[in-house]
């Protein structure tokens, strides 16, 4: 049996389609990377851990803090990213710093 489209049923698949699709996981890492390197203008190694929440992602990312000489002796840092799902910076802090040496990192390890 066919069912009849009302007005309300309507305007509830109009406001669906105009709906941007969640963010996806890649397109998080890349936001948060651009927002962290915008404030810190720090270099980023990479994306060590990421998290949907209830908001967003939480995404943990690998700098570069103080480049030394050799590079073995480099010291890094992990820092927090908080992105909503329209990629809005919500928070970010730095987590912990340790040699590049150090092979216990990433994967949300706090110390």
């Amino acid at each position: 049996m066919a069912r009849k489209t009302t007005s309300d049923d309507s305007e509830d698949v109009h406001s669906a389609s105009n709906q941007q699709p969640p963010l996806a996981a890649a397109q998080a890492a890349a936001i948060a990377i651009e927002h962290l390197v915008e404030l810190t203008s720090k270099h980023v190694q990479g994306v060590t851990c990421m998290e949907p929440t209830e908001d967003g992602w939480l995404v943990e990312i690998e700098v570069l803090e103080d480049r030394r000489i050799p590079s073995s002796a480099d010291i890094l840092a992990l820092y927090e990213a908080e992105i909503d799902l329209d990629g809005n910076l919500l928070a970010y802090r730095r987590i912990r710093r340790y040699g590049r040496g150090n092979t216990d990192v990433g994967g949300n390890e706090r110390q």
